[in-house]
């Protein structure tokens, strides 16, 4: 590299150094075997000891449960909205699911539900445009739906649920695609989670998904076989070739979390690097916070300039300084910095004296 980069992409977005490094030096021959990780077929033993090995990795950081499945899907996260009201909606008559709308991604998870299930949507944040996490009472989570889902991270506005509700008898499904492994979860809390690999995870294109036992066997006979739960956990993610190298991919990041100190370490660094951004917002005049501060996201940090003109020279300055990919979403506009786990404390620090030096200059 010419100069040091900090990807502030919001996805695709970064890997660790280290974990490229690796690929690197394993992609013409992985651990003696002559060919490329990318070649080799998935039912070989090398692979089947890459996906096991994988399961089991995850296991270990998050302390998942022993009554949980943890599934690789393709399509990404947007795949998973539609599998989940395929898989799960049948649970009750009515096919009624329950949905959060606190961002963009969660309003498109309910639009794909609808042909699928009879979707109600409980809370919205529209009128607040998004800027915060209304409150969810226990009252409005009707015990006769077959799943209340919500969005944990909202990338496009930075905000995020601090606490999640109790659903009762209702399993209560996550979207975690944009913080998955950067906070300690009680999986247990959660009748299915799911996060597309490119944030926490490694390249796009698939899914992690994490479904408990006894949410495995409520798909019907017209759900395609790759995206039926019970037979993707049958298969053990293989009823199809699957994207072997976006696989080891995970698991090299997870080796990686692990080498940090695990989740709970995690965290605590991207506290540390939330709070350097956010204090700059709260003590300028110049830089306005989008997210309230109540739910402020420590993976996605978003803020508006006076002017959009003046947002437009700050994305360009940036970028020439080394700081890529801060434009905020098309749709929303503003800048935003995605700060996922591999993001180093020194791309924030370095973000935030250009931001001192911009305003400086510029305000």
């Amino acid at each position: 590299m010419t100069q040091q980069v900090y990807n502030f992409g919001a996805g695709p977005a970064m890997l660790p150094l280290e974990v490229m490094q690796q690929i690197r030096e394993e992609w013409l021959d992985y651990r003696g075997m002559g060919v490329s990780v990318i070649e080799i077929s998935h039912r070989c033993e090398q692979f089947d000891e890459i996906i096991t090995s994988t399961q089991k990795l995850f296991r270990e950081l998050t302390g998942l449960p022993d009554n949980y499945r943890i599934l690789f899907m393709h399509g990404g996260a947007r795949m998973q909205f539609a599998a989940v009201p395929m898989n799960l909606a049948g649970r009750v008559t009515s096919r009624k699911a329950l949905y959060c709308e606190t961002g963009n991604f969660a309003k498109i998870a309910a639009k794909d539900a609808a042909p699928f299930a009879a979707v109600k949507t409980i809370i919205s944040g529209a009128d607040s445009g998004y800027t915060s996490i209304p409150a969810l009472s226990s009252e409005l989570i009707e015990q006769d739906a077959a799943y209340l889902h919500l969005t944990s991270n909202n990338t496009l506005y930075g905000t995020r649920w601090n606490n999640f509700p109790d659903g009762g008898d209702v399993p209560l499904i996550a979207d975690m695609t944009s913080e998955l492994l950067s906070r300690q979860i009680d999986f247990s809390k959660f009748g299915l989670v799911f996060a597309g690999l490119q944030k926490n995870l490694g390249p796009s294109g698939m899914a992690m998904v994490i479904v408990r036992d006894d949410l495995l066997e409520h798909a019907g006979p017209q759900v395609p076989i790759l995206m039926n739960y019970q037979q993707c956990a049958r298969d053990n993610s293989l009823t199809n070739t699957t994207n072997t190298f976006a696989i080891y991919a995970i698991r090299l990041v997870l080796e990686w979390q692990k080498k940090q100190g695990g989740i709970a370490a995690i965290e605590q660094r991207n506290l540390r690097k939330s709070a350097l951004l956010y204090a700059l917002l709260d003590e300028s005049d110049f830089y306005t916070g989008v997210a309230h501060p109540d739910h402020r996201s420590t993976m996605n940090v978003t803020f508006r300039l006076p002017t959009e003109a003046l947002e437009d020279r700050f994305v360009a300055q940036a970028e020439a300084d080394g700081l890529y990919a801060l434009a905020g979403h098309r749709s929303v506009g503003g800048i935003r910095a995605s700060i996922y786990n591999p993001m180093p404390e020194a791309g924030v620090q370095k973000l935030v004296d250009f931001m001192r030096n911009f305003m400086r200059t510029q305000g």
